[in-house]
């Protein structure tokens, strides 16, 4: 992926020992800045929610040189995020509201170039997710397709 690993692990462990809530904050400005994505999140209480999105950094951040992993698990978690509502317009937000929360914590140590290595991870793990969400896509459309081909019910769209 050709990102800034010391710098991403570095400015993430500086915001958690800051702010071991990030997730909370993130969600407060994501809801403020894009207020149209709030029914997307009906599914899980606000604190599940946080908590899941914790787990996933977390285990992003562990394997940011894992790139096998990466590909797997992002794609798989851009295929589920379709039956969410996801759309690629999302994605960008979700990277503003993650940036601006970290920034906010981070304070004066919040570099350019931190801003930098988060931006060009963040479009590397939504480019990977938003090919999931295609695969997906096609997948489903394709099933829908041969399902009307062989005059069978088609299963309803995700």
């Amino acid at each position: 992926m050709g990102l800034n690993v010391g710098l991403l692990r570095e400015s993430f462990e500086l915001v958690l020992q800051r702010e071991p809530n990030l997730t909370h904050r993130f969600y407060g400005i994501l809801f403020s800045r894009y207020p149209q994505v709030r029914p997307l999140f009906g599914r899980n209480s606000r604190d599940h929610q946080e908590k899941m999105l914790a787990e996933a950094l977390v285990a992003v951040m562990d394997r940011l040189e894992d790139a096998s992993w990466l590909e797997e698990k992002l794609m798989a978690m851009g295929a589920k995020h379709v039956d969410y509502g996801v759309t690629d317009e999302m994605y960008p937000w979700v990277a503003d509201a993650l940036i601006t929360a970290m920034s906010e914590v981070a304070g004066a140590d919040w570099t350019p170039a931190h801003k930098q290595a988060w931006s060009d991870a963040l479009g590397a793990i939504a480019s990977l997710m938003q090919r999931g969400a295609r695969e997906h896509g096609g997948a489903s459309h394709a099933a829908r397709a041969a399902g009307q081909a062989e005059g069978g019910v088609t299963p309803p769209s995700p």
